[in-house]
């Protein structure tokens, strides 16, 4: 956990005498000890968190941050990446973002945020705990699951299950399929551009998917929910919601695709503007903590660290094949991939 103004105030006598090794210089950094649990105690106030995460998900989550942090109120605007970055866009305008965190999507949306020097730089307690690739080098995000998007489908009509993203194509699957909106969903956004960049699908494969007249959905959600009640059979979505909808009955199953699934590592992130600094790092350490992870887990999220396990008959993560393209590429061809995708698909 990172350190406290307020700490600081009450045991200055005792910063002064050390500090070299415990008052820092507050650079992204110096973290707050993750046993500081008087510091934790201290820390008060009200922040406001922009996200994508499912509302259920989130109240469970801030529920059990409060367990550690009961003095700090967690407000939330909860929306799809797309409605989240029009917002954020139209407040910086007005003056100020709204937010002191954003929490949602994809890292690309961070890197936009980063360039135009809109966000906190600030390294998690727990940084070093996490897996390869999924935080900011420079530290002004870090993600908090690995969410892949996969091909899920119904096996009461499904008997066959595609297992290729261009199997996608067959014209068996027209008037089958389902997929979320890459204009309203952050992860669909970074598929898109994800898939315009693989050199076995690109655009190519866009006007082949087209053919079979796929429904397009605002997010995720009722994709999983139309392959549920298989009002369209086959849906790309991501994995998580189709564990969730498994556990309580529906006939579903997942093809985590041989060219690879595209993830998103759903980053969070402190605004530069919070008035909350102490409070949101706070919060984001909770996220990331062994605690805040087994959370994760709990809620059917393939975590970012590796000491706290993985949801029930979830392949292991050697076991998944990710398509990783170069995320500088992914922010150059996003644009050009969405334009692409609803012109060609829908």
């Amino acid at each position: 956990m990172s350190k406290r103004s307020s700490i600081i105030a009450i045991t200055g006598a005792l910063c002064a005498s050390v500090l070299l090794s415990a008052c820092g210089s507050g650079s992204a950094n110096n973290a707050r000890p993750a046993d500081d649990t008087t510091a934790a105690s201290k820390v008060s106030g009200t922040i406001t968190v922009y996200t994508s995460e499912p509302q259920n998900k989130l109240n469970d989550i801030i529920k059990d941050f409060n367990v550690e942090y009961p003095d700090i109120h967690v407000k939330n605007y909860r929306a799809g990446t797309g409605d989240l970055t029009t917002r954020i866009e139209a407040e910086q305008a007005n003056g100020s973002v709204g937010a002191d965190i954003l929490w949602a999507a994809d890292a690309a949306t961070f890197e936009g945020y980063k360039s135009k020097d809109m966000l906190e730089q600030y390294r998690p307690a727990d940084a070093t705990k996490l897996i390869d690739g999924v935080s900011d080098a420079d530290g002004y995000y870090t993600g908090t699951r690995i969410i892949p998007t996969v091909i899920a489908y119904n096996t009461t009509a499904i008997t066959a299950a595609p297992t290729s993203w261009k199997d996608l194509a067959n014209a068996k699957y027209n008037g089958k399929l389902v997929m979320p909106n890459p204009a309203v969903s952050g992860a669909a956004a970074y598929n898109a551009a994800a898939w315009y960049l693989d050199k076995n699908l690109g655009e190519q494969w866009f006007t082949d998917l087209g053919k079979n007249k796929p429904v397009i959905a605002d997010s995720n959600g009722p994709v999983s929910q139309a392959v549920a009640s298989s009002t369209q059979p086959v849906g790309v979505v991501v994995d998580y919601l189709i564990r969730d909808l498994k556990a309580k009955g529906s006939p579903l199953s997942v093809s985590y695709p041989s060219e690879g699934a595209p993830y998103v590592s759903e980053p969070i992130g402190i605004f530069k503007s919070s008035k909350n600094k102490e409070a949101a790092k706070a919060f984001v350490d909770y996220i990331i903590s062994k605690q805040g992870q087994k959370k994760a887990v709990e809620q059917n999220y393939l975590p970012v660290r590796k000491d706290v396990g993985t949801p029930k008959d979830t392949p292991s993560m050697d076991k998944i094949k990710l398509l990783n393209p170069d995320l500088s590429k992914i922010t150059e061809v996003k644009k050009t991939a969405l334009n692409a995708f609803t012109k060609l698909v829908g």
